[in-house]
């Protein structure tokens, strides 16, 4: 059986696409679990309408800790041996679930499995993730040089990973599935597949377009590999450092260069209030 979670906070905006895109998988062998942290809009109306016509889906409404706390209560009701996160305001290519299981069959326990991702915005489609290399060295080179996976409806794993891996943080509120790949990766059989199974919207209104519009998603990354570059050998932390931080630098010249013309007044302008 594969599990589904679904974490979810006055989602009634995508509640339903997102439920019914996992029952147009028509996957026998799929359980759905939504987790309510307590919405004050119509969610948890739609949810229960469709868990009465719907007998896959399972769900609690409650208060919980944040996103993490709500992906861990999912994973302790799962019952499938399959782990997949879909976020509500995200969704699944035709036929993935059925597909999933049955790459499973083949895979060791416990096994990373990770496809293709679509990115959307406002304006339509945004790009292709391909995260195909996984290592935990590959990772530590930032996604400029090697992507990462961006989004939990492209990737699915065994459920005993967690016992290896530990749950997610409940103390990370944003960048929790890329803290979890971080660690999954070191003791997990990894397995890349070049399908496009998930599709990540980016769009105003939704936590991560709030991040990612201030920077600070970067920075909370920035900060993970940082963290998690300490555990490496010396000789090869300098190596990661190195390619890391050097690519950091160009990407900033370059973002300069291009965007020099209003850059340059503001920081004239910040250097006179400084008076400097």
């Amino acid at each position: 059986m594969i599990s589904v979670i679904t974490p979810v906070y006055n989602g009634e905006r995508f509640i339903e696409s997102c439920l019914q895109n996992v029952i147009d998988q028509q996957c026998a062998g799929v359980e759905h679990i939504i987790i309510d942290a307590g919405s004050k809009d119509k969610t948890v109306d739609i949810i229960k309408q469709y868990a009465d016509r719907y007998s896959h889906i399972r769900w609690i409404s409650e208060p919980d800790q944040g996103q993490s706390d709500a992906m861990n209560k999912g994973i302790a009701m799962a019952r499938g041996e399959i782990l997949g996160i879909l976020n509500v305001d995200d969704y699944y290519e035709p036929n993935v679930l059925n597909h999933i299981v049955e790459i499973f069959e083949t895979l060791a326990e416990p096994s990373l499995l990770v496809g293709n991702c679509n990115v959307w915005d406002a304006d339509g489609f945004r790009g292709l993730n391909e995260p195909s290399k996984l290592k935990f060295t590959d990772l530590l080179l930032g996604r400029r040089i090697n992507p990462y996976p961006l989004n939990p409806s492209a990737y699915f794993y065994h459920a005993s990973l967690h016992q290896v891996a530990g749950l997610y943080d409940v103390n990370e509120h944003y960048a929790m599935d890329y803290d979890f790949l971080f660690r999954a990766v070191q003791v997990a059989h990894l397995k890349y597949v070049d399908e496009t199974w998930g599709n990540f919207r980016v769009i105003q209104g939704t936590k991560t377009f709030s991040d990612s519009q201030t920077g600070q998603g970067a920075r909370r990354v920035r900060r993970l590999i940082r963290t998690y570059r300490k555990d490496l050998p010396w000789f090869q932390r300098l190596k990661v450092t190195v390619i890391f931080e050097l690519d950091r630098i160009l990407d900033q010249v370059s973002y300069f260069s291009k965007h020099s013309q209003e850059l340059v007044p503001k920081l004239q302008a910040k250097l006179s209030r400084s008076g400097t």
